[in-house]
């Protein structure tokens, strides 16, 4: 079991809390598609005879991409990969590329989940956050989705915005909730350096996102999701029974992946890759079957942080027996130790073998897992 990621670096418009690799320049395409098909033929054994079971399409925009184009990447994929005949494979799309004709090829392709770009239900939010869609757009994208007959549909939603108080907050995710999806990624609003957000608040364009605010929107989150039948699985992820993202519950769960085109990562449970975040020398790199990527061999000490701090984030937590039985005695003595503080204080609880965070500790769930890593550990 193992999963494939997909970087496609292009969006029509940069939105202005975004700092994902992407350019709006398109021109690039076809060479990038050049490229990416070199890269899968490159790393074609990075994942052993592991068979996929997922492949996400992210970006970027994904969407973009036309017919012909994705035909051509799973052609490629399934030439040199052994791919599950039910896999789960995602498409990340924005409103305004799916249109009536865009659905009814990707109803026909392997495509079997979307995850559309919504983030706002809102003309002002939209409008904030230099989407390139409407809100009609957003109702009809979904719409059309279903009526195509697509019935697995994720979107994403932000908030924490300055100007979006509760109640406007709440009617978000009570439109989406109307809108009978099946998923929802919730992400809070964080200013990232180098974008344009940081920029305007700087120079006092716009308000910085206030804590209070954003735990506010959490709760409300939490409680509507509960409400509507939604499972919390992961900080940021809600889904109804059976509709869990397989692919990022896989990343959280420490499965293998390979990532493929600018900026993408790959883990192989030993080692961590990750390709340059640089579109042009990419491509460039990959005409000439040079490949583009840095790597580390993960020591025992990270590959302990690096467990703590995803399944941390989930409704599972943390495995204690597991972390006894792969970093030894010490490390569980550390974890258990270093936990105590927050299993007193209610940011924590026991579940069976397992750390868990409650709703107050997912608000500072960054720094538990902080204080639950550590440094020194021996091989195990």
């Amino acid at each position: 079991m193992a999963g494939i990621y997909i970087h496609v670096p292009f969006c029509k418009q940069a939105c202005h809390y975004c700092d994902f690799h992407f350019s709006t320049v398109l021109k690039q395409k076809a060479n990038y598609l050049a490229a990416l098909h070199t890269e899968i033929r490159l790393q074609k054994e990075y994942l052993g005879k592991q068979t996929i079971d997922t492949i996400y399409f992210g970006g970027g925009t994904p969407s973009l991409l036309l017919p012909e184009e994705l035909e051509g990447i799973f052609a490629a994929l399934h030439a040199h990969f052994n791919i599950s005949s039910d896999a789960e494979i995602t498409l990340e799309a924005n409103p305004d590329d799916l249109l009536k004709e865009k659905i009814s090829f990707l109803k026909s392709s392997p495509v079997n989940r979307l995850s559309i770009g919504i983030q706002s239900f809102r003309k002002e939010d939209l409008t904030w956050m230099n989407r390139a869609h409407t809100v009609q757009q957003a109702s009809d994208s979904i719409k059309f989705a279903q009526d195509q007959g697509i019935g697995n549909i994720s979107i994403d939603l932000i908030y924490g915005l300055p100007e979006l108080d509760g109640e406007a907050w709440r009617g978000n995710l009570h439109r989406a909730f109307e809108l009978d999806v099946q998923h929802i990624s919730a992400y809070c609003l964080t200013v990232e350096p180098r974008t344009a957000l940081a920029g305007f608040i700087k120079s006092g364009k716009t308000a910085v996102p206030g804590e209070d605010v954003s735990s506010g929107h959490f709760r409300i989150l939490r409680e509507e999701m509960q409400w509507n039948g939604f499972k919390h699985y992961e900080i940021s992820n809600f889904g109804k029974p059976e509709y869990f993202s397989k692919h990022n519950s896989n990343y959280w769960k420490g499965v293998h992946y390979l990532g493929l085109g600018p900026s993408a990562h790959s883990f192989n449970g030993i080692s961590r890759q990750w390709n340059v975040a640089n579109t042009p020398l990419y491509i460039r790199n990959l005409l000439k079957s040079e490949m583009t990527f840095e790597q580390e061999t993960l020591t025992p000490e990270q590959r302990y942080n690096e467990y703590v701090m995803t399944s941390l984030r989930t409704m599972w937590g943390t495995d204690l027996m597991y972390i006894r039985e792969t970093f030894g005695v010490d490390a569980e003595t550390h974890c258990t130790t270093e936990s105590e503080f927050y299993l007193h204080s209610g940011k924590l609880i026991r579940m069976g073998h397992a750390l868990v965070l409650t709703e107050e500790g997912m608000l500072i769930a960054d720094r538990i897992a902080s204080d639950l890593f550590m440094t020194g550990l021996s091989n195990a």
